[in-house]
């Protein structure tokens, strides 16, 4: 890894430092402050149900985007041009489903997490099925923290070079604590204060650093689009699909793969399904989710300029021979525009982008092992409110210690394929249970259980014999050679084969009474009993 300069090592890391450790003190001040003084469950899984709708939509903007959309993204931008800005897509066009399709149905028929929808449903084996809905969250959250932790690496090596066992160590921790103690102490009321301040400061990052570069070429979109294709070494190639995943069948396939993955995964992350329950009436998350939808729409629009403003501004040489992965593109783009005060801002915002992700995927993954497994199906629906807050702050501190350790092992794994993972379990496995437990009447807890169970072990299965593991140089294992399955995403086979194993299931299954979705689906559409919880 070849470090970004001298100038910015010297003169951002510690002005990063400095407003990282800023922002983390303000933050972790008012999520004590707003923590929940009661022992009650309800605000500790959803917050202040009474927020607006902006205020719900910045939390869910970000609950979604990542380090990865602003580093990744634009890395991926940067060095792939056309391609890159397809990828980006793929996000605002999963925030359309989230609001067409599953918002309203689930806020409805929901309570505290997606478990409690599916035993609504699923009432005569809700154990078993909450049992697999809590080891797919797990993964999912699990996969998706230790990739943001593993990234918190990889951003201070842009700075430090190749860190030491110490200094990963060290950084991990840091990062891993402060995430604990969002999630453990502060609950859902202290992860909506950092998700909220975090995408106020996203937004606003890159959003001003997109109207510098747009300034810089007088707000010409096609002379940024020719700097970019003169600097990028492949001229017009830069401007048209297939600089990365076009050639061969293989490629293309791969790509729609991920994309598939992507836009469908979205919808069924268990962070985001769980901030969907979070507002009281239908009427506010419907107007929290269009604010989601236009921010998150704006953040990809910036990131998109910023790698286009990158390539025309730094040069894809220079960016591919910094972080081969395209990581550093928007730190070397804020160096050339705004020297090492803007760099060390996006920086800081890296990092705090990444603490609020972890936060609510612990948080997540936390609720999921207290009140589905737990208190449903090991005390069976005896334990007290008090006994669950217990049990969910120390889910939290599990998930967080074993997040921090799993990132440490796996130091030098491609970041990207974990969340990828993640996304692909999360459309594999939990999306074609929510669609057919919302929308069909012959779904049963079979189905259920062979949808969850298979759409995990499909996903992980796939990766294990693929080329993220083996027979290439940039595998897990370049020496091996068992990579069965050509693809590096699973998605474009783990997602029917998802829906598949919840249609069979329920065929073959005993069949639930008609009136147990006839129930639900009252309560689906008209929400009677919903605003009470």
């Amino acid at each position: 890894m070849v470090t970004i300069s001298v100038g910015l090592i010297d003169n951002s890391l510690q002005l990063t430092f400095v407003l990282f450790l800023s922002v983390v003190v303000v933050t972790l001040f008012m999520a004590l402050l707003t923590a929940p003084q009661r022992d009650e469950i309800s605000e500790f899984y959803l917050g202040n149900r009474t927020m607006s709708p902006l205020m719900n939509g910045l939390a869910m903007c970000g609950d979604y985007l990542s380090a990865a959309t602003l580093l990744g993204s634009t890395g991926l931008v940067a060095l792939n041009g056309y391609d890159g800005l397809l990828y980006l897509g793929g996000t605002t066009v999963a925030w359309m489903m989230v609001l067409l399709l599953i918002a309203e149905p689930l806020h409805r028929a929901g309570k505290f997490t997606l478990g409690d929808t599916l035993a609504l449903r699923l009432r005569r084996q809700q154990r078993p099925v909450r049992l697999a809905l809590a080891v797919c969250t797990l993964a999912i959250a699990t996969l998706y923290l230790v990739a943001q932790l593993v990234g918190s690496i990889a951003l201070l090596t842009q700075f430090t070079g190749e860190p030491s066992a110490t200094t990963r160590t060290l950084c991990v921790v840091v990062i891993g604590t402060i995430v604990i103690v969002y999630a453990s102490i502060g609950g859902m009321p202290g992860a909506t204060v950092i998700q909220i301040i975090k995408a106020v400061m996203l937004v606003a990052g890159v959003t001003i650093t997109a109207v510098m570069v747009l300034n810089r070429y007088d707000w010409n979109v096609d002379a940024l689009l020719t700097a970019a294709a003169d600097h990028s070494g492949t001229g017009t190639r830069f401007l048209e699909p297939g600089l990365r995943y076009g050639g061969s069948a293989r490629n293309k396939l791969d790509f729609f793969s991920l994309e598939l993955a992507i836009v469908l995964g979205l919808a069924a992350l268990p962070h985001v399904l769980m901030r969907l329950l979070a507002p009281r009436k239908a009427s506010v998350l419907r107007s929290s989710i269009v604010w989601a939808v236009g921010l998150v729409g704006l953040v990809c629009v910036a990131a998109g300029i910023l790698g286009l403003g990158a390539t025309a501004i730094v040069g894809r040489d220079t960016i591919a021979s910094t972080d081969h992965n395209g990581d550093a593109a928007v730190l070397l783009l804020a160096h050339a525009l705004g020297g090492g005060l803007l760099a060390a801002l996006l920086s800081c915002l890296a990092f705090v982008t990444l603490l609020a992700v972890a936060a609510g995927l612990t948080l997540a993954a936390a609720s999921s092992l207290a009140h589905d497994l737990y208190a449903e199906v090991i005390r069976k629906g005896q334990a007290s409110q008090q006994e669950e807050l217990a049990v969910a702050r120390l889910a939290a501190v599990f998930i967080g210690v074993l997040g921090m350790l799993l990132a440490l092992a796996s130091w030098g794994a491609n970041t990207a394929t974990l969340a990828f993972l993640a996304f692909a379990i999360a459309a594999s496995a939990i999306l074609p249970t929510l669609v057919y437990t919302l929308f069909w009447r012959g779904f049963t807890a079979r189905g259920a259980l062979l949808s969850l169970w298979g759409g995990l072990l499909c996903s992980v299965g796939l990766v294990l014999v693929s080329p993220v593991v083996s027979s290439t140089p940039s595998s897990l294992y370049p020496s091996a050679d068992f990579a069965w399955f050509p693809l590096q995403n699973p998605g474009i086979v783990s997602i029917p084969a998802g829906f598949l194993l919840g249609w069979l299931g329920s065929r073959q299954g005993r069949r639930e009474q008609d009136s147990t979705y006839a129930d639900f689906e009252v309560r689906m559409l008209v929400g009677t009993g919903t605003e009470q919880h």
